[in-house]
């Protein structure tokens, strides 16, 4: 039985990776505007129209 030869040829196909674009912003409670910076944690909290931040005197008001 004679064996028989067989090949594959393949084309390789990169595709260019457009750049990410990020931004950031400085977390502050959505009602009064205090921050990390003031000493405050922050915590999000989903609500109907989106997502918002809210200090630790503020969280539990919402």
């Amino acid at each position: 039985m004679a064996s028989a030869k067989s090949t594959i040829m393949q084309d390789l196909y990169f595709k260019k990776n457009s750049p990410v674009q990020t931004s950031v912003t400085e977390v502050e409670c959505y009602i009064c505007g205090r921050g990390l910076r003031d000493g405050c944690s922050i915590s999000a909290k989903t609500l109907p129209n989106g997502m918002a931040l809210f200090c630790e005197l503020h969280y539990s008001l919402q």
